[in-house]
């Protein structure tokens, strides 16, 4: 809230890592889905569906 109001500096610290690993899952699910045939998605899908 104080970055908003203009009472605290908006330094953003770049640590190096790629911004799509920070968020879970953001790139692995798209790229095993990708590489999964359509029997292994079949497979997988009740287990996803009772979680």
């Amino acid at each position: 809230m104080r970055i908003a109001t203009g009472n605290e500096d908006d330094n953003i610290v770049d640590d190096g890592k790629d911004p799509s690993s920070k968020a879970p899952g953001a790139k692995g699910g798209k790229k095993r889905a990708e590489n999964m045939t359509a029997e292994g998605r079949a497979e997988i899908a009740p287990k996803a569906a009772n979680k």
